[in-house]
């Protein structure tokens, strides 16, 4: 089969607890990202605003765990994507949010939204559309099977078009020494 005339595969992207440095990465592809979008079409991502992840090849996901919608989302992703891939050190280790893990949830809520000094009178919200926070930030791997970890913060452009190259040619992913950071 000629590369035309190829299915193309679909990729499907979220952020769940994190910065979206992530998706910043994918995006620093820069014009490569046009030979990219001719061996691939985009399911759920920030670029195309689909709100749910269809049937796709890979699922691409920044962030860890941190609510009751993250989990959700991660599910659906896990369903739905023959593969996952945790992007990112916060997707692979819980990053920077689960610096809160140490601490008391509800005394870090009160820290933050009632006795922080700039607060005059503050509330911790409380309303339905917000979703529950978890007691602790998960990374993916705690909460669904992840085929394959991308890590750093964030992984380099580089590392994204690596990975997603070799697997549109076929082969099993491998970022040599100098995609991987862990910095």
């Amino acid at each position: 089969m000629s590369d035309a005339a190829k299915p193309r595969l679909r990729v499907a992207t979220t952020s769940l607890a994190g910065c979206f440095g992530c998706h910043m990465s994918l995006l620093d592809i820069d014009e490569r990202l046009f030979e990219l979008l001719e061996h691939i079409e985009f399911d759920r991502t920030p670029l195309t605003d689909i709100k749910h992840c269809g049937p796709c090849d890979v699922g691409l996901i920044e962030g860890g765990i941190c609510n009751a919608d993250n989990v959700d989302v991660l599910h659906e992703f896990r369903s739905n994507c023959k593969i996952l891939v945790a992007v990112g050190a916060c997707a692979v280790n819980g990053g920077l949010p689960a610096q809160r893990n140490h601490l008391d949830l509800g005394a870090c809520l009160q820290e933050v939204y009632v006795t922080e000094p700039s607060l005059e009178s503050g509330c911790i919200p409380n309303d339905p559309e917000l979703p529950l926070l978890l007691d602790k930030v998960h990374p993916l791997h705690e909460v669904v099977k992840i085929d394959y970890f991308l890590p750093g913060c964030p992984p380099p452009a580089d590392a994204i078009w690596k990975f997603l190259t070799d697997l549109l040619a076929g082969h099993t992913p491998h970022l040599g020494h100098g995609l991987i950071h862990y910095d």
